[in-house]
């Protein structure tokens, strides 16, 4: 059996996924040990909630692969995971995931976003700063904007909390910046959005289908502290 926790990053998930792999709304506390304990083989993690509820817990991970579960992660909170847990087996897939990994991010932050609930398909509401960066990168990479103009917005976006981030905000922030040219920024970085997390996102649900459903003998014993045991 393959689990997938996803919701934000990829809210039409099913479009990707095969017979086979069950998909579950974003990740919290508790949900990975129990897809392990329910018998899951291969688990993609993707989304997970954080803000009023207990996130996914290293542990639980660890836990999974001692029990031999191949552990995957990508785009938001899996990459997170996958950045902290890949010492010990968890295996992060997509640019985020490297980015994290090699400490170019290091802000939690950068993969979060505003977004409707799971039954209005978690419609984005703001524009997580990894996208922010990818986007602005590629209008950078094909003449669309300045060095300066490219700097001078993610500066803009980096400045902003999360649930605040849309491109008129960030245009908006933007200082010294005509009139005319905002109109002209905001249509390109419309025109242009590179949604990073959907595409790390697509590339994990790959890498699970074709994944065996065992993970290498972990390196580590896994400790079972009173904390797990109350868990």
């Amino acid at each position: 059996m393959k689990v997938v926790f996803v919701g934000p990053s990829l809210p039409d998930a099913r479009r990707f996924v095969a017979e086979g792999i069950i998909i579950k709304p974003p990740a919290v506390q508790g949900d990975v040990r129990q897809a392990v304990d329910d018998g899951a083989r291969a688990i993609g993690l993707i989304d997970g909630a954080f803000e009023n509820v207990a996130p996914v817990w290293h542990k639980e991970i660890l836990y999974g692969l001692t029990k031999g579960v191949a552990v995957f992660g990508a785009a938001s909170m899996g990459a997170l995971r996958a950045a902290e847990c890949h010492a010990f087996g968890m295996i992060g897939v997509g640019e985020i995931f490297e980015a994290y990994a090699d400490e170019s991010l290091v802000d939690d932050a950068d993969v979060a976003l505003l977004h409707g609930p799971e039954d209005l398909g978690y419609v984005a509401i703001t524009i997580p700063m990894v996208n922010v960066s990818a986007t602005v990168g590629w209008c950078l990479l094909h003449g669309l904007v300045s060095s300066q103009e490219a700097r001078r917005l993610e500066e803009s976006a980096r400045c902003l909390f999360f649930k605040a981030r849309t491109w008129k905000s960030v245009i908006a922030n933007y200082p010294g910046i005509s009139a005319a040219r905002a109109d002209e920024l905001l249509q390109i970085l419309h025109d242009n959005y590179v949604d990073q997390k959907r595409a790390d996102a697509i590339a994990l649900i790959d890498v699970l289908h074709q994944a065996d459903e065992c993970s290498p003998p972990p390196s580590f014993a896994f400790s079972r502290t009173s904390l797990w045991r109350m868990a």
